[in-house]
């Protein structure tokens, strides 16, 4: 790091970084009028580079996990872990947050694209190194978020919205014994739009029959063999939902079923890939649409927006953080109003008109 007088009388200061594939550059800034001008703006470079954020990229991971650690959910953690650990400790472990700069980002993103991974998962892996600096910006004083000057990599997923109508429900459950697990499952993922996790956390003491209730608090899932049960997605997933009666009354033949059950068992003690495998052998054997197991949750929406539900009522009754979601999720499901507006318009303009000839 140095100041330094050039030929034509005016000042230059340059700092020493060292990028991601071990190369050295100079990173330097010409032009001051005066000395001082260029020692300051050198003294600023040196703030930014001592920060509490000065660390390691690979250490600074660390520290994200452990500030993190109660705020993010086990799976969402791994998931993290996973993407960090293969795309970006790889190129950034070994060089010091504050000097990572927006070039080497654009490079790294060069790299990662060029592996041929789909528009949505670049994205993915983007956004944990954004969260990253991020997190080093708002908690550790990084004064230089390089995230922020360089395009996000990759594209979110915007794939067409698959359900199933209620004819075509219909037509799947029929083959299904009323009697059975699986026919209880699908009927109260189709009836309530419940995500498949929380469907397989509920216990006994978690339905009220009297009142035609359920209460969402707890999700399922189960990684490298281990089962948990943890408090929901989002703090909106905590919910009480009402059910039709039809469903409350096959819910409880079901739980009478079932020997010794107590108010902690829980009702569905299978996997999610225990429903996936069982769906994808239904659809198979009986020639369906094919859906995924999270496609009845779509269904359930549909099918409600069909019935003219208020879009707040809909989000409500699914747990979802924001409207923006419902509605940017499933907007385009509802009837176009333009008609109606032009016919109100039309009989306002008429009415005026009216008014106003004497």
């Amino acid at each position: 790091m140095s100041v330094q007088k050039t030929k034509d009388g005016k000042w230059m200061a340059q700092i020493r970084e060292r990028r991601w594939d071990g190369s050295v550059k100079h990173r330097k800034k010409r032009g001051f009028l005066t000395k001082r001008e260029a020692s300051e703006w050198e003294k600023e470079q040196l703030g930014l580079i001592h920060t509490k954020a000065d660390v390691l990229l690979k250490d600074f991971v660390e520290i994200y996990y452990e500030d993190k650690k109660n705020e993010i959910k086990p799976r969402t953690m791994a998931m993290k872990k996973d993407i960090l650990n293969r795309h970006v400790i790889p190129y950034f472990g070994e060089l010091r947050m504050t000097e990572i700069m927006p070039e080497e980002i654009i490079r790294w993103q060069n790299c990662i694209v060029e592996k041929g991974y789909t528009q949505s998962y670049l994205r993915i892996i983007n956004n944990q190194l954004v969260a990253l600096f991020t997190h080093a910006a708002r908690i550790y004083d990084l004064k230089n978020n390089p995230c922020k000057k360089v395009k996000k990599m990759g594209k979110n997923s915007r794939r067409e919205l698959c359900y199933w109508t209620n004819d075509e429900y219909r037509e799947f459950i029929t083959h299904l014994d009323p009697d059975g697990r699986p026919y209880m499952i699908f009927e109260m993922l189709f009836w309530t739009g419940m995500r498949i996790g929380e469907l397989l956390a509920l216990t006994k003491k978690d339905v009220d029959l009297k009142r035609l209730s359920i209460r969402i608090d707890k999700t399922f899932y189960r990684r490298n063999g281990l089962e948990s049960v943890t408090s929901p997605k989002t703090e909106e997933s905590n919910r009480t939902i009402d059910i039709p009666k039809f469903l409350a009354e096959e819910l409880e033949r079901y739980m009478n079923r079932i020997y010794g059950l107590e108010e902690d068992d829980r009702l569905f003690p299978v996997t999610c890939d225990a429903v996936r495998l069982r769906l994808h052998y239904y659809i198979d054997k009986y020639g369906l649409k094919p859906i995924r197991v999270h496609d009845f949750r779509h269904s359930h929406c549909a099918y409600l927006i069909h019935q003219g539900v208020d879009p707040m009522i809909i989000k409500e009754r699914l747990g979802h953080k924001d409207i923006k979601i419902t509605l940017n999720t499933y907007g385009h499901l509802y009837p176009s109003r333009q008609k109606s507006v032009a016919q109100m318009l039309d009989v306002k303009r008429k009415e005026e008109f009216e008014e106003e000839t004497p």
